[in-house]
């Protein structure tokens, strides 16, 4: 037997269906809008009173993009009507249903991504609050992202980013995910103009999760391949990375339309600026085609060739090496403190015998090489201080015992 539960006009749910339908019937007439608004809340009660969430949510939602188009509506409104349909995800206890709800929602709210796109934004937010199932609220922040993309609100979500670790440690996304993620987020800085630095971060987390192994995958990733390559190229402040070492960059250098992209990365990473000027020669056609400017390439490779010859371990670079690799006249000690402000090496310039003497440098790429020299370098330290350690013990015990016979004598 049925239960029947009074419920109250003044309950939220009806109200909002109430003022919904009115607004959608305004044009049909009086006694046709009056039939119909009692027919859709005699409907919505109908389903509070089975628990058929759902279906109710879908009741409210189907006026939706003629709310947002009104004019009578106020975006306070708006925002009011939508955090009581928002809240019927917090009466479901199957987080499978809870996911529905979410799509449900998400697919009306980002239906016409530039009409009110600020306050779109604000109810997939709300929606994501509302919701307790981990993967229910990724799929509404990757919606978010789409949003702000396609609505040019991104200034909206970029502050969300700093608090992605912690995201991803409560989402626990499988790879397939993070990678739509990493991706998403890169679309977003990237559209934002914002920081080269944030964009490329995001790139390079999302080709560092393909693996060798996964050849059809990584298949698709070739264009994201080349477009992070182009990035750190084009990127004035960008000096270090570890693309080479990528599997999913990897793939490019045996692929007929991109191994020339995979070859200028290369030479950016391991070589010097008379290398580049050969490539360029060659494919200038190339270069332009991806909007890389030679003179701003020129400018990166000096300093690329900058931190190569400081690296090579002798730690003092004569000004005639430098003026030979860089191709350059009068400018050697501008260019050494351009690197030094980009805080590529750590040195001091002796003018007098026209050398630059280099205590430290920034890799280029940090390999298998790097790690090698590093572990040499920690060796040779930890011998040093274990040196230290026994010349001061051994000094020590010889002080100690002159003052022993200092203290038999005076007996």
């Amino acid at each position: 037997m049925t239960t029947i539960v009074p419920i109250s006009e003044e309950d939220p749910t009806l109200a909002v269906v109430r003022f919904t339908s009115e607004l959608a019937w305004a044009d049909a007439g009086p006694e046709v809008a009056e039939q119909q608004v009692s027919r859709l809340c005699v409907e919505a009660q109908e389903c509070m009173v089975m628990g058929r969430w759902l279906d109710l949510a879908s009741l409210m939602l189907t006026s939706a993009d003629l709310i947002f188009s009104n004019s009578k509506v106020s975006e306070k409104d708006l925002e009011c009507i939508f955090t009581v349909i928002c809240d019927l995800v917090s009466k479901l206890e199957s987080p499978d249903e809870a996911l529905e709800m979410a799509k449900l929602i998400c697919g009306k709210i980002i239906q016409q991504p530039t009409d009110k796109p600020a306050l779109r934004l604000k109810i997939l937010f709300n929606l994501y609050n509302l919701l307790e199932n981990t993967y229910s609220r990724f799929y509404v922040y990757m919606k978010a992202l789409n949003l702000a993309v396609s609505g040019k609100v991104t200034e909206h979500v970029i502050p969300s980013f700093k608090k992605i670790d912690s995201f991803l440690k409560e989402w626990n996304l499988e790879v397939k995910d993070q990678r739509d993620l990493f991706l998403g987020i890169s679309n977003v800085l990237r559209e934002s103009k914002s920081s080269g630095k944030d964009s490329f971060k995001f790139l390079t987390k999302y080709l560092a999760t393909f693996s060798g192994e996964d050849a059809y995958a990584m298949g698709e990733a070739k264009e994201e391949a080349v477009r992070t390559i182009i990035e750190f190229v084009k990127a004035p402040d960008i000096f270090q990375c570890d693309l080479l070492d990528m599997p999913a960059v990897g793939q490019l250098e045996k692929d007929a339309k991109h191994a020339l992209v995979y070859q200028l990365l290369n030479i950016f990473l391991t070589q010097r600026l008379d290398a580049y000027l050969e490539f360029q020669a060659a494919n200038s056609t190339l270069l332009k085609s991806y909007g890389l400017v030679h003179e701003d390439c020129i400018s990166k490779m000096r300093l690329m060739s900058l931190v190569d010859l400081a690296s090579d371990g002798s730690g003092r670079i004569p000004y005639t090496l430098i003026q030979d690799t860089l191709r350059i006249n009068d400018e050697v000690e501008l260019w050494v403190v351009k690197a030094i402000t980009a805080k590529l090496i750590n040195c001091k310039m002796d003018q007098m015998n026209q050398v630059v003497l280099v205590s430290s440098c920034t890799e280029r790429v940090f390999g298998q090489h790097q790690w090698l020299t590093l572990r040499a370098k920690l060796a040779t330290w930890r011998g040093d201080i274990a040196n230290v350690i026994n010349t001061i013990q051994a000094n020590k015990m010889t002080e100690d015992g002159s003052q022993a016979m200092q203290g038999l004598m005076i007996r």
